[in-house]
């Protein structure tokens, strides 16, 4: 009798409905506990506190020139105002770069805009500065040459990449800063010869990295050419 009752409830038990699976099991639940989540990473938008500090150097270019050749860049109190708006533009460069790094603000726009802000800035004190027959006319073409020649190869590349700042690069800003900031100041001729041997320090680290921008462009075009012609 009881071998009879239970082959009747074995009959009754009811099977898994079509088209549905037991929980915990099947190949779909497994593999979504098992998978890391893919997320995108946040846009950078353009507009951020880094790029507004870069874009301020840019403004800031024409007011330098302004103070510089106010009364025919002899006046000390115009020549103090000068250097105060070329070490306050200067000191932009350092700040936009930490606060990018610092939050994620680094975008494309901001590694081509920040070196040509840097250019236009030491640029202008440059040619203004021989201008004003303070500063030999060769210094400043072979600064101007070397900067105006990376930024042409930056664009030369730029479908294959960014070149960023170098290690050398940004030393080479900072010496050119100091030196062009001591030529800014109205020092007593004991000091001129501190503001000449920084100047062609300058001169050595701005022909240096300019080599090392034009191999790691020509590397960078190479390592492009090679991902189109393998994809």
């Amino acid at each position: 009798m009881r071998d009879h009752q239970r082959r009747r409830a074995h009959r009754r038990r009811p099977g898994p409905l079509p088209g549905r699976r037991r929980r915990g099991r099947g190949p779909g639940r497994h593999r979504d506990r098992g998978a890391p989540e893919v997320t995108e990473p946040p846009r950078v938008p353009v507009l951020n506190i880094a790029n507004v500090l870069t874009m301020s150097r840019l403004v800031l270019v024409p007011v330098f020139l302004h103070l510089l050749f106010a009364e025919d860049g002899r006046d000390q109190a115009w020549r103090l105002a000068a250097f105060a708006v070329f070490a306050i533009a200067s000191v932009t460069d350092h700040v936009d770069g930490n606060l990018a790094r610092k939050h994620g603000l680094i975008t494309d726009f901001g590694k081509i805009a920040d070196p040509i802000a840097d250019k236009a800035l030491t640029g202008a004190a440059l040619v203004g500065l021989s201008l004003l027959g303070e500063l030999p006319w060769w210094i400043t073409v072979v600064i101007a040459v070397r900067e105006l020649g990376v930024t042409l190869l930056r664009f030369w590349v730029i479908r294959h990449g960014v070149i960023p700042a170098s290690r050398g690069g940004k030393a080479k800003t900072l010496v050119q800063i100091f030196a062009i900031g001591l030529y800014l100041l109205p020092l007593p001729d004991a000091l001129h010869a501190v503001a000449v041997i920084s100047m062609y320090a300058a001169v050595v680290l701005t022909v240096v990295t300019g080599v090392d921008y034009v191999i790691r462009a020509f590397k960078l075009r190479a390592r492009g050419k090679r991902a189109v012609a393998g994809a």
